[in-house]
């Protein structure tokens, strides 16, 4: 979606991708369907590696996928472009900065709900679509630059001050989502209904977790998060589970547990819904936490 609204704004936009998907882009362009943005298409370019300069390389897959979608985009190939992720999870960044110049990598977090119908065709089903970034390497005027180029294309954009707390922020709330919602096989108004007090002792435990990890997180503003979503919405994970997906719970809840077992933080909550979403739809999100 964001590489649509991008490629509307009037940037050259090049997606990275597999064949067959590179072949459906460049004969059809890519598509959006957004009760926000409206409903659009607009023609990209497409490739199965990246081989020109760039001013910035949005990594956006599902974490799942990330160590192919790096395939792509060599480390001599970036030049000096900036590498932003919008993953979901904590752990990425640090492995971004070992392949890429650390200056060069942003850490990004994005609070979307949109799902890939097929090769080209994007549905955006949340009224928001709200992009964070901040970095500990790169240069802030740069990062503001970058700010401002997303903010013109149609997203709401803050910059950070403290990459800690803003990766937390969003795991903190993802985690409890996604676990929730794909180990009930609920949206988050019936978790909000049925299960709340398992809803908050999962929020506090995550929050202690993030705040042993430095993180500036109150359990409070988590879940008032979690009251505002809509009602009928669903976890990535969730969705991911019910089309049999491989899902990303490595890259939430098992960074929540590594970094628990790493801080000394007591998380059975946390620990007995990762086990359930692993025994019911698969995935491994090791080690548990002693």
């Amino acid at each position: 979606m964001v590489s649509g609204l991008l490629a509307r704004e009037g940037h050259r936009v090049v997606c990275l991708a597999g064949a067959d998907t590179v072949a459906a882009l460049r004969d059809g362009g890519l598509s959006v369907r957004s009760g926000q943005y409206g409903d659009f298409a607009v023609p990209v370019e497409a490739a199965t590696e990246l081989t020109l300069p760039v001013d910035a390389v949005l990594v956006t897959v599902k974490a799942t996928m990330l160590d192919a979608a790096l395939d792509r985009v060599a480390p001599d190939a970036v030049g000096t472009g900036l590498v932003v992720p919008l993953l979901n999870g904590v752990e990425h960044v640090a492995l971004l900065r070992d392949r890429y110049p650390a200056e060069q990598v942003v850490a990004g977090a994005i609070r979307v709900e949109s799902t890939r119908e097929a090769p080209g065709q994007i549905a955006h089903t949340t009224p928001f679509a709200s992009v964070e970034v901040v970095s500990s390497t790169a240069p802030k005027a740069r990062v503001g630059e970058l700010a401002a180029v997303l903010e013109a294309a149609g997203l709401e954009v803050a910059v950070r001050d403290d990459e800690t707390t803003m990766m937390w922020d969003k795991l903190t709330f993802l985690a409890a989502l996604a676990l929730l919602t794909t180990r009930y096989e609920a949206t988050a108004g019936a978790i909000r209904a049925g299960e709340r007090d398992l809803m908050l002792a999962t929020i506090d435990e995550i929050v202690e977790v993030a705040q042993a990890a430095g993180a500036d997180v109150a359990a409070e503003s988590v879940i008032g998060l979690f009251d505002a979503v809509p009602p009928g919405m669903k976890s990535s994970m969730q969705r991911d589970a019910e089309a049999g997906r491989a899902l990303e719970l490595d890259a939430i809840g098992g960074a929540v547990l590594r970094a628990a077992d790493r801080h000394g933080v007591a998380v059975p909550h946390v620990t007995r819904l990762v086990a359930d979403v692993e025994r019911l739809h698969g995935g491994t999100a090791g080690p548990t936490p002693r």
